[in-house]
């Protein structure tokens, strides 16, 4: 097992904390289509909350609990800048854990 993965899966659980402190986190998930996207982040279906919680998480806890490989590398901070420019105080805690789990898989 990767020594990583215990850290992983905690990232992930600040992550999902991160988002309902945030009041962005949905009880409804999308629509099938919205999820079926084939664009990086389903930037055409869903907002960037929308995807963290119903495809990055979902997909993140499934590579833990199969065992799978860890991706090489994350740069999805970078994503979450572009896309709380105008909110970065409000969402620098968000911001901060999504860089924390960038720099857990480049390790």
């Amino acid at each position: 097992m990767d020594a990583r993965v215990p850290a992983v899966a905690e990232q992930l659980l600040l992550i999902e904390r991160e988002l309902r402190l945030l009041s962005l986190w949905a009880e409804t998930p999308p629509a099938p289509e919205a999820l079926a996207s084939e664009q990086p982040f389903c930037v055409d279906t869903l907002s960037f909350e929308q995807w963290l919680q119903w495809i990055f998480l979902p997909r993140m806890k499934s590579i833990i609990e199969e065992s799978h490989p860890l991706p090489a590398v994350s740069g999805i901070r970078a994503m979450g800048e572009v896309v709380y420019r105008a909110r970065m105080a409000e969402a620098s805690s968000l911001l901060e854990a999504l860089g924390d789990f960038d720099r857990l898989l480049g390790a």
